[in-house]
């Protein structure tokens, strides 16, 4: 007898026939490919040796010239790749855990819990993020360790609305209430019945968060108080700034903000191909538009 597919399984194979969603995988998985051969050294970039002129201009030489120091663009660019892609992995690693454990707490207990919680989030959602996000940089100093810390501890509110929702909605189930019934504590419940099935909208909330993170490192190096003494792309469109408007020289700009462009719209059409693969009635309401 043929068994049938879960949920899961039904999704990835719907994800799997989208084309553009697959084609976004790809370009991700090279980012993130690029990213850990410089981590391990096994791509050594010359990013500060000076290979040629000051502003030499895009050749074969160097598909992206050359900046002030006659450092090659390109080489640059490559290597942003790994701030970028470090930024969003830390980043999510230090915010989704804290968006699933306090969401979780909040939508199975209710109660104060719930209410203390959503007081946090709500103190949290009413300061701009970007001057929340400032601040703490500003305290914690500059460098890209700061970075880490600053948008992992303010970027967790979404997940947890997410995650404190659906919880909300299936601690009333009857699986739920059959565990208690057979006398399953609280963080079984938690951890064993009720959050494999929000797993799927986590992931989705984490790409976009990975994709966030990384514009927030862009703004925090443009202004200065991000990234130090390394190439990231915020960093290379602040230098860009002067020279495209002095000097009309724009590949440093170009190279920066093409590699953001690319990766984030890449996230972006992934993301959506995943929430519509895991939510069905999404994908209907659209094609029914």
């Amino acid at each position: 007898m043929r068994k049938s597919k879960s949920l899961t399984q039904k999704a990835l194979t719907e994800l799997g026939r989208d084309k553009l969603a697959m084609i976004s995988f790809a370009i991700i998985a090279a980012y993130i490919l690029i990213a850990l051969l410089i981590q391990t050294n096994l791509l050594n970039l010359p990013i500060h040796d000076t290979v040629g002129e000051s502003y030499e201009k895009p050749s074969w030489a160097h598909i992206l010239g050359t900046d002030i120091f006659g450092r090659d663009v390109f080489i640059r660019v490559i290597y942003g790749v790994k701030i970028s892609m470090s930024i969003g992995f830390i980043t999510t690693l230090i915010a989704v855990p804290i968006g699933i454990v306090l969401g979780a707490l909040a939508g199975f207990f209710g109660g104060r819990i719930d209410d203390f919680i959503v007081w946090i989030y709500s103190t949290f959602s009413s300061i701009p993020y970007l001057l929340l996000l400032l601040a703490l940089a500003l305290v914690l100093g500059k460098g890209i360790f700061s970075v880490y810390i600053a948008l992992g501890v303010t970027s967790w509110v979404g997940i947890c609305r997410v995650v404190r929702g659906e919880f909300i909605k299936y601690r009333e189930r009857d699986y739920v209430t059959a565990a208690h019934a057979l006398g399953a504590g609280p963080l079984r419940i938690i951890f064993r019945h009720i959050l494999p099935n929000v797993l799927p909208l986590i992931f989705i909330n984490a790409s976009l968060l990975f994709v966030s993170a990384i514009k927030a490192e862009v703004i925090l190096s443009y202004i200065g108080v991000g990234v130090q003494g390394k190439p990231s792309w915020g960093n290379m469109i602040s230098d860009a700034k002067l020279e495209l408007v002095g000097r009309g020289v724009y590949w440093q700009f170009l190279g920066a903000t093409c590699a953001m462009f690319i990766i984030v719209l890449a996230f972006n059409i992934f993301s959506d191909a995943l929430r519509d693969s895991f939510d069905p009635r999404i994908s209907n309401k659209t094609k029914e538009r």
